[in-house]
C-alpha cells in the first residue's frame, strides 16, 4: 500500500494555519487539558551543539494527537546571516504513530508564544477579571518574539496603541517602521519614562537584568517572556514581590523562569493559569497587580497543531 507524501508547511503557511484567535481558543483548552494529564508532556531533552548551540527535544501527546517538536539554537548564527533558530514541529496520528504532517518550527515556537500571552491579557485584563480591558501595550524588545507579539494585538486588539522600548531609541523606531502592517498604532518609546496610560507591559528580551522593576500597579499586567533560563532576568524583584505571580507551566517555570528564581519566590505562592481558567483559583481583588511568566511548553505546541489540522480538514 502507498501512503501520500507527509505534507511539509514553510513558514508563511504555517503562519496562516495557525490565526491567532483561534490558538488563543486551542491553548485554553491545552492549558487545562496538561493540568488535568490529559495532555502528556515531560521536560524538554537539552543536547549541546557547537559553538554553544543547543538542540532542543519537546514531545508531547494526548488521546488525539502527538507531536514532536525538535528545534536547534544556535546564537553564533547572526555574523553568518542565519537565523539562530531552525527546526520543525511534526504532528502525528495518536493511534497509528503516522506522520500528519510538519510546521516550521520557528513560526510555531513564536505564535504560540504570543497566543499564550494574549491568553494572559485576556484572562486578566477586562471580562471575567473584573479589570479595565487593555487599551495601550508596551513591548520591551524589538527582536522576533515582539513582532509576533506585534501582530498578535494587531490582529486581537486593533484599536490599541503598542508602545515599543528597545535596547535604544533607533532600534524601537526602526522596528514600528517595519511592523507598521502588523498593528496600525505602533510607537517607539524613546523616553525611560513608562507612559502611565500602558495597562499591559510585555517582555521579550534575553536580558540578563531587569529591563522593567516599577512599583507594581493594579490597573497595569506585566507579562514576562524572554528570560527563560535561571541566569536571564527582566521583571525586577520589586514588581515580582508586590504582585499576585501565576505562569503558563508551574513545573516549567520552576526550572526556568529567571525573573522569580532570582527574585526567591515562594513557589507555593504562584499560580498555574489552568487554575484560573477551570474556576478554580479564588477571584482576585482588582486592587492586586498580576505578573504572568510564560515558559512555553510543548503543550502548547500541540494545541498550535490541533488549530493546524481544524485548518487543513476544512480545507
Amino acid at each position: 500500500m502507498t501512503h501520500p507524501a507527509t505534507q511539509m508547511f514553510d513558514a508563511a503557511a504555517s503562519a496562516r494555519l495557525t490565526p491567532y484567535a483561534a490558538l488563543v481558543e486551542a491553548l485554553k483548552t491545552a492549558s487545562v487539558d496538561y493540568a488535568q494529564q490529559r495532555i502528556l508532556s515531560p521536560e524538554r531533552l537539552v543536547v549541546p551543539l557547537n559553538e554553544g548551540g543547543i538542540m532542543l527535544s519537546m514531545p508531547a501527546t494526548a488521546p488525539d494527537l502527538g507531536i514532536h517538536k525538535l528545534v536547534n539554537v544556535c546564537p553564533s548564527n547572526g555574523p553568518r546571516g542565519l537565523p539562530t533558530i531552525h527546526g520543525k514541529v511534526m504532528a502525528f496520528d495518536a493511534d497509528t504513530g503516522e506522520t500528519l504532517f510538519i510546521l516550521d518550527g520557528p513560526t510555531v515556537t513564536g505564535r504560540r508564544t504570543a497566543a499564550m500571552s494574549m491568553l494572559g491579557v485576556q484572562t486578566f485584563k477586562g471580562g471575567a477579571s473584573g479589570r479595565p480591558a487593555a487599551r495601550e501595550f508596551l513591548l520591551i524588545g524589538t527582536g522576533t518574539q515582539a513582532a509576533n507579539h506585534a501582530e498578535a494585538i494587531g490582529e486581537l486588539f486593533p484599536d490599541a496603541v503598542v508602545w515599543v522600548k528597545g535596547s535604544a531609541p533607533a532600534k524601537a523606531e526602526a522596528f514600528c517602521a517595519a511592523q507598521r502592517d502588523k498593528a496600525r498604532n505602533l510607537r517607539p518609546l524613546a523616553s525611560a519614562q513608562v507612559p502611565d496610560a500602558v495597562d499591559v507591559v510585555i517582555a521579550l528580551t534575553t536580558s540578563k537584568q531587569a529591563v522593567y522593576d516599577e512599583a507594581p500597579r493594579a490597573e497595569r499586567l506585566v507579562i514576562g517572556v524572554g528570560a527563560f533560563t535561571p541566569a536571564m532576568l527582566e521583571i525586577g524583584a520589586r514588581t515580582v514581590h508586590g504582585s499576585a505571580l501565576y505562569v503558563d507551566d508551574l513545573a516549567g517555570a520552576q526550572h526556568e523562569a529567571g525573573d522569580f528564581i532570582q527574585a526567591g519566590v515562594d513557589w507555593t505562592g504562584v499560580t498555574g493559569i489552568a487554575t484560573v481558567l477551570e474556576g478554580r483559583a479564588p477571584l482576585l481583588a482588582a486592587s492586586t497587580p498580576v505578573l504572568f511568566k510564560s515558559v512555553g511548553c510543548a503543550a502548547w505546541d500541540l494545541g498550535a497543531c490541533r488549530v493546524a489540522r481544524a485548518a487543513l480538514q476544512r480545507a
